[in-house]
């Protein structure tokens, strides 16, 4: 199979980044300048729990079974 050209579904990064972005919307109050978004997302950054990044790894071969089934098109991931 040739590599889907733009799949997120196999980019593990991506559904980290997702898993920051809402950990940073749910703060209250939401940070109000560059530096104080970095310092909250290097402190989310390390409390995403290591049983969530473990789950990301194990669910690759659904991903990748997933995006076969599809012919490299859309998947639910």
């Amino acid at each position: 199979m040739d590599w889907p050209a733009y799949s997120p579904d196999l980019n593990l990064i991506e559904h980290v980044w997702d898993m920051l972005g809402r950990r940073i919307a749910a703060h209250q109050p939401p940070p109000t300048c560059l530096p104080e978004l970095r310092r909250e997302l290097l402190d989310e950054w390390g409390n995403i729990p290591q049983y969530q990044i473990d789950n990301l790894i194990l669910s690759m071969p659904r991903h990748c079974k997933a995006c076969i089934a599809s012919s490299g098109r859309h998947t639910p991931y």
